[in-house]
């Protein structure tokens, strides 16, 4: 046998074995997204390319579908959960997309409405570290795979060559394929298994970018060009109470510089602040100064439909944010 196709019977092989993982979402939309059955019972798929969040079914073979019952979701990391009552499909194998590198074959595993299995074969062209979306969410490992993203691989498997799934699919902008690292994904799981919702610090103010004049940079002996101007502090809120004021120019959050609302949204996003104390660097008055906050819980409504987790997507860093 040839080396070429051996290759090509270890590909189809991989996609065979990996498929049995990954179903179609049926969620009201033209073309039905892709999932994959992550853990037992637990089904993850791309939250943006959902049409709605009741009344779910998956295919998981041409013919066959089971209905599915919605967990929540995290819309910052574009990560949907549902829930499968008496799985009898196969649990995807989990892998670690630390172990990518730049060069390394992957394949894109999707299902059809229809229910059948399609495959998109390519390359690691970009992997980093850990970065933050557009709307502020924690994504642990930046990866792009070269390869195609057809309607309905979208919340499908991105499989090494392995056969383990290190990740779940998305489109980024201008239709990029990026994906969500297993970290990411078991990190949203776990937390919306544990508490039932995406926890997120708050501090109750409304802020948005300032650049910063060249004199007072000097005069404080900063490098970084723009800060975040407090606009808003909502009463008896954690901001409130450390005595934070309108016009407080936010540059540090816990010694990390902050330049743009995105910033303060990702840090806010690591749960392990909230209830904890964090130490904002201010320009008060062309002054620093040092106020000290406990980080409190925002309530976030993880029921909302597409439109509001499509509009939390798609926020730029320059707009107005409230946090």
């Amino acid at each position: 046998m040839s080396s070429l196709l051996a290759l090509s019977n270890s590909l189809a092989d991989t996609v065979e074995q990996a498929g049995g993982a990954v179903v179609a979402i049926n969620a009201g939309t033209r073309v039905s997204p892709s999932g994959i059955h992550w853990r037992n019972g637990i089904i993850v798929t791309s939250d943006e390319s959902l049409g709605r969040y009741e009344e779910i079914s998956i295919t998981v073979s041409p013919g066959q579908s089971l209905p599915v019952t919605f967990l929540g979701h995290d819309a910052s990391t574009d990560i949907a959960v549902f829930q499968l009552q008496d799985a009898q499909i196969p649990v995807a194998k989990i892998g670690d997309a630390a172990t990518l590198k730049v060069g390394h074959l992957v394949l894109g595993v999707a299902r059809s409405g229809e229910g059948d299995i399609r495959a998109a074969l390519g390359a690691v062209s970009v992997v980093s570290g850990a970065w933050r979306s557009m709307s502020g969410g924690n994504i642990d490992q930046f990866i792009r795979p070269d390869m195609t993203l057809y309607p309905g691989f979208a919340g499908g498997a991105l499989v090494d060559a392995a056969g383990y799934v290190v990740g779940m699919n998305t489109s980024g902008r201008r239709g990029t394929a990026l994906t969500i690292p297993a970290a990411t994904v078991n990190r949203v799981i776990d937390q919306l298994l544990a508490k039932g919702r995406i926890s997120r610090g708050y501090l109750g103010v409304g802020m948005q970018p300032v650049r910063l004049p060249e004199n007072l940079k000097s005069d404080l002996n900063l490098t970084a060009n723009t800060g975040v101007i407090i606009v808003n502090i909502e009463a008896a809120s954690p901001a409130d109470q450390a005595g934070l004021l309108l016009g407080d120019v936010l540059v540090k959050f816990d010694g990390v510089a902050v330049t743009d609302t995105g910033d303060v949204l990702a840090l806010l996003n690591n749960s392990d602040r909230i209830n904890k104390p964090v130490t904002l660097q201010v320009i008060r008055g062309g002054a620093l100064q040092e106020l000290d906050v406990v980080v409190g819980e925002s309530q976030v409504v993880e029921e909302g439909r597409r439109q509001e987790a499509r509009g939390r997507r798609h926020e730029g860093g320059g707009r107005r944010h409230r946090r």
